[in-house]
Formats: C-alpha cells, sequence, structure tokens
C-alpha cells in the first residue's frame, strides 16, 4: 500500500472516530427523555435533594455535559436521581443526549419536537 493511501485512510479513520465522538443529535433528541423532567422547564426548581434551580442545558458544550454525566456515573458527583439516570446510560447515549443539548441553545426543548 503506498504511503497516500496509508495516509487517505488514516485520516478516514480520524474522521469516523472524531464524527463519533461528537454525538448524534437526532438520536439525542429521542434520548431526552429522561432529562426533561426537570431540565426541560424553564426556571424549574427541585425540592430533592435540595431546594435548587435545575441547570439549563441547552447551548452547553457536548464535552461538558459528557463528562458531567460520567462523573455522575462514577460517583464522583453527588445527586441521587443524575447519578441514577448517568448509571443507565451508555457513552453513545451520554454523546448523543450532549450533542442535542449543545446544539439547542434555547435551553428548554422538549423531546419529541
Amino acid at each position: 500500500m503506498s504511503r497516500t493511501c496509508l495516509f487517505i485512510a488514516a485520516v478516514a479513520a480520524a474522521l469516523a472516530i472524531s464524527a463519533h465522538a461528537a454525538g448524534d443529535p437526532v438520536a439525542g433528541k429521542q434520548k431526552n427523555f429522561q432529562c426533561m423532567g426537570c431540565h426541560g422547564i424553564p426556571g424549574w426548581k427541585s425540592a430533592f435533594p435540595e431546594v435548587y434551580h435545575v441547570p439549563k442545558l441547552g447551548g452547553q458544550h457536548a464535552s461538558y455535559l459528557v463528562a458531567a454525566l460520567k462523573q455522575y456515573k462514577a460517583g464522583e458527583r453527588d445527586h441521587a436521581t443524575m447519578r441514577s439516570i448517568a448509571a443507565s446510560l451508555s457513552e453513545k447515549d451520554m454523546e448523543d443526549i450532549a450533542a442535542y443539548y449543545a446544539q439547542s441553545a434555547g435551553g428548554a426543548t422538549v423531546a419529541g419536537k
């Protein structure tokens, strides 16, 4: 195989990995049903485990959202509900959901719309 062919194959592989790492916002839109109960209501406050404003997800960086979900899943962040939700997500689910919210700058969005 020539160097040119190897280079093209390496670039194609890198692009495929990069595309996968970015997540699929269309798939994320279908997977965000667990998020919508709290994060989809503008100005929502949660009363468990304490009263606080639920953070807006729309417009956040996808890498931040994936990192946060991984931290919840690993028990590094302390919120029982988020730990439970993150525990049920695969890394691909996290990437897809993060991609959906990253491209949704409006904040409150409704699943399936």
